[in-house]
């Protein structure tokens, strides 16, 4: 008679702890390639939307993701985008894209800049992105900073406090991306109190 044997990662909770810790590694790699982004110009060789770092789409008209290269911004003016915020700082250790802005409107695409510091997100940031997001409605909108956790906790704190989507919906997309920690933990929830899970 055969005996089966288990693993040690068979049970469901012991999965998605093992799933946890294979995203936040995952994610914490990519955010230490970031950091020597400096000495390596913005270039990709992949042109696709889909090929932007943590590209995530949410509906017809909202995307996110962290840093597009030039190619890649001609990619979004052609699907159809109207708007891009960004919510990364110029910074070298985030790998900016030098004249983001004059390359942005010269496609014919309007531009936002919010420099939101990443230890340090703060209301009044919150406020200029939802204003934004309001006056904008019916355009075609892509949100992006670094690595797509900026990008991705305001488009979830908008989405949950000011459009009334359901939390259980959002966070799942959120949690494509990253698990909130730190000062973004409570920037995603502001002044309500849901829980993360």
């Amino acid at each position: 008679m055969e005996t089966k044997k288990t693993s040690s990662v068979d049970s469901p909770s012991q999965n998605l702890n093992y799933n946890k810790y294979a995203r936040f590694l995952t994610v914490s790699l990519k955010m230490f390639g970031l950091a020597f982004r400096k000495y390596i110009p913005v270039k990709s060789g992949k042109n696709a939307i889909e090929d932007i770092f943590n590209y995530i789409n949410y509906n017809e008209n909202l995307s996110s993701s962290g840093q597009p290269g030039e190619s890649q911004l001609h990619s979004i003016r052609n699907q159809g985008y109207d708007l891009v915020i960004n919510l990364a700082p110029y910074d070298f250790v985030e790998g900016y894209l030098k004249n983001e802005e004059s390359i942005v409107n010269s496609l014919g695409m309007d531009y936002v800049h919010i420099p939101v510091e990443f230890f340090d997100p703060i209301q009044e940031d919150f406020e200029k992105f939802a204003d934004t997001m309001k006056n904008a409605t019916g355009k075609k909108i892509w949100v992006h900073c670094a690595a797509n956790a900026r990008a991705s906790s305001f488009i979830f704190r908008y989405r949950c406090s000011i459009l009334g989507e359901s939390h259980d919906d959002a966070i799942w997309d959120l949690r494509e991306i990253w698990e909130p920690v730190g000062p973004w933990k409570k920037f995603i929830y502001g002044e309500n109190k849901l829980p993360l899970g």
